[in-house]
């Protein structure tokens, strides 16, 4: 297989073990085990449920505690609609090695997870992209959806909310993509990982609950806080999960017993979790708010949910340049929008400790004061 660097994932692997300030880190601030299990008010349990476990392989589908629980953040999705993976990264391969034959076009809104695209693109998928305008407020154009998707287009594919941006489809343009969708008789996958993290609380619909073509990705990693579970699924009709099974028989066969098992804990405990979330987000983006509005070089779309949003900058560096020269002088780690063919805008984080991201953007702002000097 020939298949491109994986952007994202590459510029993690530099510095995320060795900054100072991750303030490109995009995970809801990070649960123990023993946080987890006072945050749902059930101390002790945990332990009882994993020691009196015998290590098999288990359901190979997945726990079936754990596919009910992931069930219920759906409204309308069964059990045997659901294949557990390793990780929303896991399930987003799955489902496009499934579906995507050589030849077959594949129409991505990007930007987007780079697996939307490279993936397919490596099993020889003609893939055409519909790019969001941060003019626009970063909501799909969908004249220009119409035009790109054909009587050819199996699949198209997306993220909600958006990850760099943190735009949330709404729901009439929601309505209207899967009109699209379904008028070619495509297949819609959406990878929602940050679903349910809105920042108005309201519900944000899925699509495997708007569509019989739907297809929804998530894990336990962004909005559960369980990142180290390496825990997400797959759902999908029951036609294509029958499928997907036989392709996972070849490459993974099961997840692991114990995170299954702290998976479906922690989705019994769902709404604690979200509501911990939730609260984490509204407090940081209040902090973010701020601080981007004391600060000439930088400005953004305020997103709308999720953990991410772009931070566009006026100085004469390119993204990854001032990254790297970020980290060298202060050891603060953002993301170059360049990792997702962006230019001159960076990806944050805003989602874990209050006190990291206030002292993160405060090492920021001092390199920004800086660049002032050298230029002036």
């Amino acid at each position: 297989m020939n298949i491109k660097p994986f952007g994202v994932e590459r510029w993690m692997d530099l510095y995320e073990t060795t900054c100072l300030y991750n303030i490109a880190e995009t995970c809801v601030d990070s649960l123990t085990l023993n946080e987890l299990e006072l945050l749902t008010g059930e101390p002790g349990t945990l332990d009882g449920l994993i020691k009196n476990a015998r290590m098999t392989y288990g359901e190979i589908p997945g726990n079936r505690r754990f596919r009910e629980g992931v069930a219920s953040l759906y409204k309308n999705v069964e059990p045997d609609q659901i294949l557990s993976t390793n990780g929303a990264i896991g399930a987003n391969f799955l489902a496009l090695y499934t579906l995507v034959n050589p030849g077959d076009e594949v129409v991505v809104i990007v930007p987007t997870y780079q697996q939307h695209t490279s993936i397919p693109e490596s099993l020889g998928a003609n893939v055409k992209t519909v790019w969001l305008q941060r003019n626009k407020g970063f909501q799909p154009d969908l004249n220009e959806l119409r035009e790109t998707v054909t009587p050819e287009t199996k699949l198209i594919c997306f993220n909600n909310p958006n990850n760099p941006t943190g735009a949330l489809i709404d729901p009439k343009t929601m309505q209207q993509i899967v009109k699209i969708a379904r008028e070619q008789d495509s297949w819609l996958l959406c990878d929602e990982v940050y679903r349910h993290l809105n920042h108005d609380d309201e519900y944000a619909p899925s699509v495997v609950d708007l569509y019989e073509k739907g297809i929804s990705t998530g894990s336990m990693s962004k909005v559960f806080s369980l990142a180290g579970l390496r825990l997400g699924w797959l759902v999908a009709p029951k036609e294509l999960i029958e499928a997907a099974y036989d392709i996972r028989h070849y490459n993974m066969i099961s997840c692991g017993k114990i995170d299954e098992i702290i998976g479906a804990f922690a989705l019994e405990h769902k709404d604690k979790i979200i509501a911990r979330s939730r609260a984490i987000l509204k407090e940081n983006l209040e902090i973010l708010d701020e601080w981007i509005s004391n600060e000439p070089h930088i400005d953004y779309v305020r997103p709308k949910a999720g953990t991410t949003a772009l931070l566009y900058y006026d100085m004469d560096l390119s993204s990854t340049e001032l990254c790297h020269d970020l980290m060298a002088k202060e050891g603060v780690m953002l993301t170059p929008g360049d990792c997702f063919d962006m230019g001159r805008c960076l990806r944050i984080g805003y989602a874990f400790d209050p006190k990291d991201l206030r002292a993160g953007l405060e090492a920021l702002g001092r390199y920004l004061r800086k660049y002032d000097h050298t230029e002036a």
